[in-house]
């Protein structure tokens, strides 16, 4: 009778545990791994999802800063934790989607090896130029660049940044000829912008709006495939370049493997949070826009731009150094 039992026992746990582990779901900290450095856009959006559901379970959720590799290495180090639900990653379109073709050897695969929970947000990236160019929108930009072949720059956070990439596409898409600045950050690079020291740079809202409210800098469009809530006057690339398109997603996800009902309850909290006033208010002064989502969702939406910008990366010959 006992090994009827134990057998029996042995059976149900396998369809059972996942269960029982999503009911009491969470009862330790969470660690969520935030592959980029303290200050920048993914760490404030990190904290304010963590911080929130802190408040919700009663148990601390410690972002931890794994920087390094354009974000492979926070990445990796998600990957491979334990699909426990005790590991989330806040991972970014240029991370999951770019890396994989930008970088000769991966230790992990950023699709395969990680589970889509929810998208967070889109953070708009804008094409900003200095002031004393000479042009107020996309289309003027275009013509002087047709106009001075060769003459004109565009700054980036570094070879094979997303800065750059954004630029690749719109010389690829209308056939200027415009020079490469690389930097070391993104911090430098938008420094020297406001310095007059280069005429353009593609990058995020949150780094550039204090300019651009004081006139330091001339914003001419956002990247998104729709207009940014928190630049809502200003219009998309797309309008100017028809097909151009950079969306640049925030996600939750979590080491392949992990149990769909823990995946399923951490989505409903993402949910949850978004809709918060306070969060909501948040996110728009950092230019981001809410967008939660359905892990099957999130998943083809990192499918998607992976095989976009796979042939984007291999067409205009960029690797990361």
């Amino acid at each position: 009778m006992r090994l009827l039992s134990f057998i029996a026992l042995l059976v149900v746990l396998p369809f059972g545990a996942p269960q029982v582990s999503a009911q009491s779901y969470p009862t330790k900290p969470v660690r969520m791994i935030v592959p980029w450095a303290p200050g920048g856009t993914t760490d404030i959006l990190g904290r304010v999802i963590a911080q929130k559901m802190s408040e919700k379970w009663g148990q601390p959720v410690i972002v931890e800063n794994r920087g390094g590799a354009a974000g492979n290495i926070g990445g990796e180090a998600a990957a491979k934790s334990a699909p426990d639900g005790y590991t989330l990653l806040l991972g970014t379109m240029s991370s999951h989607a770019m890396n994989q073709f930008l970088y000769e050897k991966m230790s992990f695969d950023p699709v395969a090896d990680l589970a889509p929970i929810s998208l967070v947000a889109n953070v708009a990236t804008v094409l900003v130029v200095h002031p004393s160019l000479p042009v107020n929108n996309v289309n003027e930009l275009i013509a002087l660049a047709r106009a001075k072949p060769g003459q004109l720059n565009f700054a980036s956070g570094g070879i094979a940044s997303f800065n750059q990439l954004c630029a690749e596409l719109l010389k690829m898409s209308t056939k200027i000829d415009i020079v490469h600045v690389p930097y070391k950050g993104g911090g430098p690079a938008v420094a020297d912008l406001v310095g007059g020291k280069v005429h353009m740079l593609f990058t995020g809202a949150p780094v550039t709006m204090p300019h651009i409210k004081a006139g330091r800098l001339k914003v001419l469009a956002v990247t998104d495939s729709q207009r940014s809530a928190a630049l809502p006057d200003t219009p998309t690339m797309g309008e100017s370049v028809p097909g151009y398109e950079f969306n640049n997603w925030y996600g939750v996800m979590a080491p392949a493997g992990t149990p769909r009902p823990i995946i399923d309850l951490v989505n409903a909290e993402v949910h949850r949070i978004l809709a918060l006033p306070d969060v909501r208010e948040r996110f728009s002064g950092l230019g981001a826009d809410p967008t939660p989502s359905t892990p099957e969702k999130f998943g083809a939406v990192m499918k998607t731009d992976a095989d976009k910008w796979g042939r984007i990366i291999r067409q205009a010959g960029v690797r990361a150094e």
